[in-house]
């Protein structure tokens, strides 16, 4: 079988094609279909290789659509590129790398989301969008009245341009502030709008809605949560989703030196802070279901501070929800008993957790 291998960029991609007769083809081409059906279109089955990134699952879906095998490998995986030189990098040195790498099989596939979850993720996407610009625009509108002396009262974003209202505003500064609320207006009907398509997943989709019996678990988290991980079965343990997640700290340890720091960066970073919140809201919780878990992080809160220990209660969240997947059971309150494992015992010695948002 021909093989070979696509260095992927937004705009143009390197292409090296190796025959069954051992002949290097090499192309630059525009990252299009047309372009790709051009060169891949009238040859036989091959395996290609490509590194996973925001292209890549369009690509590969429209590569087997012509018949071709497509592996799209983990770019993280040092292995692929040990043939590279690091002094020089080039995308015709990357796509050969690339291409030695997919003849000798020395990769690490990467996940691919099945298609529904890939709609749900979008979605989700396009939901924290409107979040964060209601976000700025209430940020916005707070600063300017501070700046004029005012204070607003607290409360939830959604009542927001209510309590803005009721202030007793110059026609200048009104005048001002208009275009933000017009905006704060819309983007709250928008975000109604997705909240109601994702409470409608949530009640169509019976992992996410046994996922909400968890305290603290809303349709957002565990939506977001299903949508990352996509099948729980790629996960061996517990432990290994919450490394995932990364809800897990940093190590660095060698010898007699025993090094831990921040939690890992996430390729989830999304569901990594709404696993904290979720957390938060366990521990504010007076709930007699969330009894164990709270009196567990109150136990880590006296030893190692109250952040540390909700970032471990969001690990622990995070382990508890893939065991309910797994096992397909309901939140079950008393399997919460205050234990501590030699894992929780890592999570609680993070001693930054302000990597992810509370």
């Amino acid at each position: 079988m021909e093989y070979g291998a696509i260095d992927l960029h937004k705009n143009e991609s390197q292409i090296r094609l190796v025959t069954e007769s051992g002949e290097t083809v090499d192309r630059r081409i525009t990252t299009t279909r047309d372009r790709f059906t051009a060169l891949f279109g009238g040859r036989g089955p091959m395996r290609i290789l490509l590194e996973a990134s925001t292209e890549s699952e369009w690509v590969a879906q429209h590569l087997e659509t012509l018949g071709h095998t497509v592996i799209v490998a983990d770019p993280t995986f040092a292995p692929m590129y040990s043939e590279r030189s690091r002094r020089i990098k080039t995308d015709r040195r990357d796509v050969a790398a690339l291409t030695e790498a997919c003849q000798r099989g020395c990769y690490r596939a990467a996940h691919r989301r099945s298609a529904s979850q890939r709609t749900v993720q979008m979605l989700l996407n396009v939901r924290r969008e409107l979040t964060d610009s209601r976000t700025r625009a209430i940020s916005l509108t707070r600063a300017v009245l501070r700046g004029a002396g005012l204070r607003i009262r607290s409360g939830s974003a959604a009542s927001f341009l209510v309590r803005v209202a009721a202030l007793d505003l110059p026609s200048s500064l009104a005048e001002t502030l208009a275009p933000l609320q017009r905006l704060i207006a819309v983007l709250n009907d928008e975000l109604a709008t997705a909240d109601d398509q994702v409470a409608g997943i949530a009640a169509q989709d019976p992992v996410v809605a046994r996922l909400t019996t968890v305290p603290g678990i809303g349709p957002v988290t565990a939506t977001a949560y299903v949508a990352a991980l996509d099948d729980a079965a790629r996960f061996g343990r517990a432990a290994q989703v919450a490394s995932y997640l990364g809800l897990v700290p940093r190590e660095y340890s060698s010898g007699e030196q025993q090094r831990r720091g921040r939690v890992i960066r996430s390729a989830h970073p999304y569901v990594q802070s709404l696993l904290v919140q979720a957390a938060w809201c366990v521990w504010r919780s007076k709930d007699p279901r969330t009894a164990g878990l709270r009196g567990w992080a109150q136990s880590i809160a006296h030893r190692r501070g109250k952040s540390i220990a909700v970032v471990a209660l969001a690990r622990r969240l995070a382990r508890i929800l893939f065991a309910m997947w797994r096992d397909s059971v309901p939140y079950d309150a008393t399997r919460t008993r205050p234990t501590r494992t030699h894992e929780d015992t890592a999570i609680a010695e993070a001693t930054a957790p302000s990597a992810v948002a509370s």
